[in-house]
C-alpha cells in the first residue's frame, strides 16, 4: 500500500517534480534514467547494471502483479532510486508474494509517484540522462539540488566490482556437459547462465576482477563476459582478463558490458551517450545478414569503432557486425581471425523479445569447432 508522504525529484539542470512516497522514505541520488519495457519491472529492479541509477518507467502502471521469488535477475534490487506514474493498488497474480512497495522498502530503495512520467522521459530524452536526487526529507528543491550537484558522475565510475559475486560459483548444465565456460561477472544475469546451462554449458561464474589465470584455471572451452554498471574506461582488470583470452584462442563471447570491454582490449574508445539505450524495444541490424532484431538494452556507454571498414587490432582484423537503427551506435563486434565476437544488447532478454538467443548458439557453435570457422 502506497503513502501519502510528500516527496520531490531534483534533476541536475534544476527541474523538479514534485510527487508521495513508493516504496522506503528517505533520500537517494544517482543518474536520472528512463526505460521503455511495458513488462518486467521486477527484472529491471534486480538488474545489476541499474546500480547507482534512478529508473523512471514509462509505462503508466506499476507494482500490478507483486513480487515472485522466481524471476529475479540476481539476489537483490539494485536501481538508487524508482519513478513511477500510478503505483497498482492491489496485486492480482497468482505467483505474488508480496506488493512491490514491500519489495522497494524491504531493501531500502526510495521511489516516487509523479503524474509528469511522460514530461520527465521527454526532458530526460531532450537533455540527457543526467544526476538526481529523490527526497521525502528535503522540502526545498534549491538545497537539495545543491546536493545533486555535488554528487557523483556516472563518467569515471567503477561499479562492475560492487556488483559482482566475491566467490567464485557453478551453475551446472541441464543434462549431459558439452562445454566449460568460464563467465566473468562484471554485473551478470541470473537467466544468462540459465540460458547457457539450457544448452549443455557448465558455467563458472567468476568475480568482475578475475585474472586470466583464473580463468584458465576453469580449462574452459569458452569466455564469456557479462553486462554491468559504470564506465568501461576504469575496467582496465576486464580489459587485460579480456586480452589474456583472445591471446588464449579460445572462443570469447561479451554482452553489453562485455562488448565495451572487448572493444576497449581491441585498442577502440568508449563514451558515454546522451540518454543511453533502456528498454525492450531497440531496432538492431545484423550487417552480415541484413535481419533487423528487437532487442532488450540497459546501457550508457558505447564503443566507438568504424562501421562499414574492416579494421586492424593487435588481434587481428575486426569488423563492426552490428548497428542500432535508431542512433546508428555500434551494437557488436566481431574479429575476423579469432573467434570472438559481442553484442551491445542482452540476449538473455529477461525481461523483453528473443530475437536474439541464438546469440548463445553461436557461442555453442564456435566451442564446438574450438573456434574454428
Amino acid at each position: 500500500m502506497t503513502t501519502t508522504t510528500p516527496a520531490i525529484l531534483v534533476l541536475e539542470d534544476g527541474r523538479t517534480f514534485h510527487g508521495t512516497s513508493y516504496g522506503a522514505e528517505g533520500e537517494t541520488f544517482g543518474e536520472m534514467v528512463f526505460t521503455t519495457g511495458m513488462t518486467g519491472y521486477q527484472e529491471t529492479l534486480t538488474d545489476p547494471s541499474y546500480h547507482r541509477q534512478i529508473v523512471a518507467m514509462t509505462a503508466p502502471h506499476i507494482g500490478n502483479t507483486g513480487v515472485n521469488d522466481e524471476d529475479l535477475e540476481s539476489k537483490r534490487i539494485w536501481v538508487a532510486g524508482y519513478v513511477v506514474r500510478e503505483p497498482s493498488r492491489t496485486v492480482s497474480s497468482w505467483r505474488a508474494v508480496r506488493s512491490l512497495d514491500e519489495e522497494l522498502k524491504r531493501y531500502g530503495v526510495v521511489g516516487i509517484a509523479i503524474t509528469g512520467t511522460r514530461a520527465l522521459t521527454r526532458h530526460v530524452r531532450d537533455r540527457g540522462a543526467m544526476r538526481a536526487a529523490i527526497s521525502t526529507k528535503e522540502t526545498d528543491p534549491r538545497r537539495l539540488l545543491e546536493r545533486v550537484l555535488e554528487s557523483e558522475s556516472m563518467v569515471g565510475a567503477n561499479l562492475a566490482p560492487q556488483v559482482s559475486t566475491t566467490e567464485p560459483y557453478v551453475v551446472p548444465a541441464q543434462g549431459a556437459t558439452r562445454y566449460r565456460v568460464a563467465a566473468v561477472d562484471l554485473g551478470i544475469k541470473a537467466m544468462t547462465p540459465e540460458l547457457m546451462a539450457q544448452r549443455g554449458c557448465e558455467v563458472h561464474v567468476l568475480p568482475a576482477t578475475a585474472t586470466i589465470d583464473d580463468v584458465l584455471n576453469v580449462d574452459p572451452d569458452g569466455v564469456f563476459f557479462a553486462n554491468g554498471p559504470g564506465d568501461p574506461a576504469e575496467a582496465g582488470y576486464a580489459v587485460e582478463t579480456m586480452r589474456g583470452a583472445l591471446d588464449s584462442g579460445r572462443p570469447v563471447f561479451g554482452i553489453c558490458f562485455g562488448n565495451q570491454v572487448l572493444g576497449r582490449a581491441l585498442g577502440l574508445g568508449t563514451y558515454k551517450l546522451r540518454f543511453g539505450h533502456r528498454g525492450v524495444n531497440q531496432p538492431v541490424k545484423d550487417l552480415a545478414t541484413g535481419k533487423v532484431h528487437i532487442t532488450a538494452h540497459n546501457h550508457g556507454f558505447a564503443v566507438d569503432a568504424p562501421v562499414g571498414q574492416v579494421f586492424d587490432t593487435p588481434f587481428g582484423r575486426a569488423e563492426v557486425s552490428h548497428v542500432d537503427l535508431n542512433d546508428d551506435v555500434v551494437e557488436g563486434l566481431r574479429l575476423l581471425d579469432r573467434p570472438a565476437f559481442s553484442v551491445q544488447y542482452h540476449p538473455e532478454a529477461a525481461a523483453g523479445p528473443h530475437d536474439a538467443a541464438g546469440l548463445f548458439d553461436r557461442f555453442c557453435e564456435l566451442m564446438d569447432t574450438g573456434g574454428k570457422p
